[in-house]
């Protein structure tokens, strides 16, 4: 990446800058981030199973009573994950414009090695249930340089907590956005160790003199040893003022991404009319050099710039233009409303606590119906005290002896259950699910009485029901795929070796691919930096499930008499080395082409055998002649004589006849051997395209 060297800020420049950046922090913390934590903490406590507040399970302690806990939300919003796992994204780009095919496929290829590269699967999980449990998931995609010189795309997620989204934001879009934040706790050692000595130092030095933000910019922790503030000073100080006694324990670093209008030069095709921005690192004679080299005109005009600033309290971090056009973060919200995110357990808090509190007063109830007290007369009691009985009372075998002339003891009547109790704790559990779209169906709690056909309707129903974050899943992979697109566009402009996947064939296997490259015309090969493409988001099955349907239709046409190739249906099943028994079926049936030396020696023993009955043939023609000769030599002998020779010449004719017809059917067999060759290339051909119509996409 290109770096220049940038000017120093002056004191109130960056004093300007901290303050501005700090005011517009505070701005989106108090329009709806600090309910937003408080909201989503308690959802993800919901969802974990901690869904009583402490000081009321201690009130229920005291007082005897149970404090249950129904954890259906984790059962609920785990189906829904499960569904997504079961819908993997086929990432695809099609040319537009002055894109072409053929570049787009090698796109299409490198995406996945991208994702491969980043564990991508593993990645969404963890997006998609932030957004299910805590309203909001994020993705971060920037360029890493760690392990590649030329840098890659490196794809991370995010704390939601962490990100303060635009309060303005009105679209799900973040190129709609004025700004983004995030933010983050780092102590002094973190701040030395990223951005230099100095900027921790001046740090020091701010904190020391008070010179701060306040209590939500410096985190403090206490020097002395006592944990309260008692009036005696166990550290014995110079100085009694208690601020002295606390050391800074982090300071919060506040990162923030926004648009700025900026002033841009930009090349423009008079034919085309398209438009490339002339890159930042040129100069003058270089850009008007290349204006003149390819016909290209050069436009300047304000544009929406990203600007990258990052503070900690009163210091400037950073502070310039984003090498990328657009922020670095891509977010998912399984619902959005008008700027207002919200995710699936939000709203079954409150079934989930009416739920527990119902059950948990039936099993007090019950409780209390086992052991409801006891009436006794003062001093009837023989050999044990009214305590003794309030203690022992409920115990089994229980024996009471009570004075003569007493009255005996008499057990209090319990409460009755209130009628329609057990009723309530069902409409909860039921409101659960309608509010979740959940079905026993897709909980697999159905009963063993409704029949697979209604089961299957019920769990397409539940599917409908939660279209919505499913539809949003797909909106924040088209957005994650154009992000990055354009990384690859932007950055991937050196030659390089990408290892990808190819599934052409009926195996898979790593194969080495090279991006602009300059070939020996001239031409760069695979130049991924030219062309428009648009992103094209299908949905299918994980693999595994994939491999199971497949294998199960294939089994089922071929029992309907569709002659399914044996090697297909092996490259289905779930057998350990299922490719190397594939391509033993296919050689035992003689659908693998031979190899190289194979096919030499195969061409040479045919040329071998027609050679030799050439050969039979002359030698059959040369005795004929002899005899023929013999034959007119001793024409004037007697008859009986000359027989002899002309029976011989029939013989050798008529072996001479069969060996030509061997020959002819020798040189058939050749012509026939060369068509079965052609024809088995063809059928290999057409099990590729059958193996590659039955596999997902770039899938592994």
């Amino acid at each position: 990446m290109y770096h220049k060297k940038k000017k120093k800020l002056s004191k109130e420049e960056e004093h300007l800058i901290a303050t501005n950046q700090f005011e517009r922090y505070e701005r989106a913390r108090d329009n709806g981030h600090l309910d937003y934590i408080e909201t989503a903490k308690k959802c993800d406590a919901f969802y974990r199973g901690s869904q009583w507040d402490p000081a009321d399970v201690a009130t229920l302690d005291d007082e005897g009573r149970p404090a249950l806990t129904i954890n259906t939300i984790l059962p609920t919003v785990n189906a829904v994950l499960g569904e997504q796992r079961t819908r993997k994204a086929d990432v695809k780009f099609k040319p537009r414009g002055n894109g072409v095919a053929e570049t787009a496929d090698v796109l299409t290829k490198l995406y996945l090695q991208i994702t491969d590269n980043n564990k991508m699967e593993w990645l969404e999980s963890q997006v998609f249930a932030d957004g299910l449990i805590q309203d909001r998931g994020y993705y971060d995609v920037r360029i890493d340089f760690k392990d590649h010189i030329q840098g890659e795309v490196r794809i991370t997620t995010k704390d939601p907590l962490d990100i303060l989204i635009d309060p303005d934001a009105k679209e799900y879009d973040p190129k709609t956005w004025n700004e983004i934040f995030e933010t983050k706790w780092m102590s002094l050692d973190e701040l030395e160790e990223q951005y230099g000595q100095e900027k921790a130092d001046r740090l020091r030095v701010g904190v020391e003199y008070g010179d701060t933000m306040g209590t939500d910019s410096v985190e403090y922790e206490e020097t002395r040893y006592g944990d309260t503030y008692t009036g005696v000073e166990y550290n014995q100080g110079s100085s009694t003022n208690p601020e002295e006694n606390r050391q800074m324990r982090a300071v919060r670093v506040i990162e923030r991404q926004y648009y700025q209008l900026k002033e841009c030069m930009y090349y423009v095709d008079e034919v085309t009319g398209d438009m490339r921005a002339v890159p930042q690192n040129w100069g003058k004679r270089k850009r008007e050099k290349f204006a003149d080299e390819f016909g290209l005109d050069m436009l300047t005009r304000l544009d929406r710039k990203v600007r990258w600033t990052v503070t900690a309290d009163k210091v400037v971090l950073h502070d310039d233009w984003s090498p990328y056009e657009c922020f670095t973060i891509v977010p998912y919200f399984p619902y959005w409303r008008r700027g207002r995110p919200f995710g699936m357990v939000r709203n079954l808090i409150s079934p989930q606590e009416q739920l527990n509190k119902i059950s948990s007063q039936e099993l007090h109830i019950v409780n209390t119906t086992a052991n409801s007290g006891w009436i006794v007369e003062t001093g009837s009691l023989q050999g044990m005290t009214a305590d003794d009985l309030e203690e022992h009372g409920a115990e089994t075998g229980l024996v009471l002896e009570f004075n003569r002339g007493s009255s005996p003891p008499a057990k209090i009547p319990p409460n009755q259950i209130p009628t329609g109790l057990d009723r309530i704790s069902q409409k909860a559990a039921a409101n659960i699910k309608t509010i979740s779209g959940i079905s026993d169906s897709m909980l697999g709690t159905d009963s063993p009485e409704v029949s697979g056909i209604a089961i299957q309707q019920k769990q397409n129903r539940g599917a409908t029901m939660i279209q919505v974050p499913l539809d949003n899943l797909v909106k924040t992979r088209h957005y994650l795929a154009e992000h990055i697109l354009y990384m690859i566009q932007r950055f991937y402009t050196e030659e390089r070796i990408v290892q990808i996947t190819d599934d052409s064939g009926p195996e898979e296997r790593q194969v080495p691919l090279r991006i602009n490259a300059m070939g020996p015309e001239g031409r760069i090969v695979n130049d991924l930096t030219l062309g428009e493409y648009d992103v094209v988001i299908d949905s299918m099955p994980a693999r595994d499930n994939f491999d199971e349907v497949q294998f199960a239709e294939a089994i089922s046409l071929r029992q309907a008499g569709v002659p399914i190739p044996d090697d297909l249906i092996v490259q289905h099943s779930h057998l350990a080395k299922k490719g190397e028994i594939a391509q033993r079926i296919r050689i035992m049936q003689g659908m693998e082409p031979p190899s190289e030396e194979q096919a030499q020696i195969q061409a040479f023993q045919a040329e071998a055998e027609i050679k030799k009955i050439q050969l039979e043939i002359a030698k059959m023609e040369a005795e004929v002649q002899n005899l023929q000769s013999l034959s007119q030599l001793n024409m004037a002998k007697a008859q009986e004589t000359a027989a002899d020779p002309q029976i011989k010449v029939a013989e050798i004719q008529s072996k001479m006849q069969m060996k030509q017809q061997e020959l002819a059917l020798r040189q058939q067999l050749s012509a026939v051997t060369n068509e079965m060759r052609k024809g088995q290339t063809e059928t290999q051909a057409a099990a590729k395209i059958a193996t590659a119509a039955m596999k997902p996409s770039g899938g592994k």
